[in-house]
């Protein structure tokens, strides 16, 4: 069982380079396509490879499982827009840091939701992992309403990690993973369309090369292999653990950012700060997995 839990560990782990990847390339786009739009294609190409890659394991979805995959993948579009809309008011840095704060709001909903009670090593790996994410973000001045917003998002990123803990023993797990990307991606299509139908002149999008490639890696990497790689991987590991994993995500980002040049050319500095906040992250998950032979109780 321990074997299994770690390779989970991994193969989530993993799901972060792709992510933390996403962020420069989404980044070069983002003034050419509207985000709800970029995050309708992205899902629906995501929707198309599961269908293709898990035909033979989509049959017998019932009702039950749809409800469930689709909460879960309303969470998932909740959590998304709002950080969209909260990025409209916030800064980038301090959007980054509410949102990994769903780190913490993980094992607290945990215990109260699902009678899990997070083991000591695990809630000390969260800390580190917080404090990390301060220091990689620099956490800037006072709140505003975009903040509120990402606060919000972030509960929302909680809830999806939770409630696929929750489902995932019950049901199959292809049915679930599937039904959370198809679900996020009708959601978004619809408000593609509401956003259509109430503009009295929207804006047309040229589907340059630039904006079909970010939308096939993203779509095929980020959300087909990452979101199902990820509800599988739940399976055989724990919540908590699966959140502080996740916060390896900006260290990614940052680090891609560090190398690969936007739009115009440019790459960011790595700061003492941004190594002192990646270390104590990856500090809380090395503590977490270097004392989990020694816990059983998750």
């Amino acid at each position: 069982m321990m074997n299994k839990q770690l390779k989970a560990d991994l193969a989530i782990f993993s799901i972060t380079i792709i992510w933390g990847s996403s962020f420069i390339v989404m980044k070069n786009i983002s003034e050419d396509i509207p985000a709800y739009a970029y995050l309708a294609m992205r899902f629906l190409v995501a929707s198309i490879i599961l269908t293709v890659i898990f035909n033979k394991n989509l049959k017998g979805i019932n009702l039950s499982s749809i409800m469930r995959g689709s909460l879960i993948g309303l969470m998932l579009y909740a959590g998304m827009m709002l950080q969209v809309l909260g990025l409209k008011t916030t800064t980038a840095s301090n959007s980054a840091f509410i949102t990994g704060l769903c780190v913490i709001m993980v094992p607290v909903i945990s215990v109260f939701l699902l009678k899990k009670r997070p083991p000591v090593n695990a809630v000390l790996g969260v800390f580190l992992a917080a404090a990390g994410l301060f220091f990689l973000t620099g956490f800037q001045g006072d709140w505003v309403i975009g903040d509120t917003l990402t606060l919000i998002c972030a509960l929302c990123f909680a809830l999806q990690i939770i409630f696929i803990d929750k489902f995932a023993p019950d049901m199959n797990i292809y049915h679930l993973a599937f039904i959370q990307v198809a679900a996020t991606a009708v959601f978004y299509l619809i408000t593609w369309a509401g956003v259509a139908f109430i503009s009295v002149k929207p804006a047309p999008i040229v589907f340059d090369s630039k904006i079909i490639l970010t939308i096939l890696y993203t779509g095929a990497l980020g959300t087909a292999f990452g979101y199902s790689v990820q509800t599988i991987a739940q399976k055989y590991t724990t919540p908590t653990r699966t959140a502080l994993i996740l916060t390896c995500e900006p260290v990614f980002g940052a680090i891609f950012a560090f190398i690969v040049p936007d739009i115009y050319g440019n790459t960011e500095v790595m700061t003492m700060q941004t190594i002192i906040g990646s270390l104590l992250i990856l500090s809380g998950m090395i503590i977490t997995e270097l004392k989990f032979r020694n816990n059983n109780s998750q």
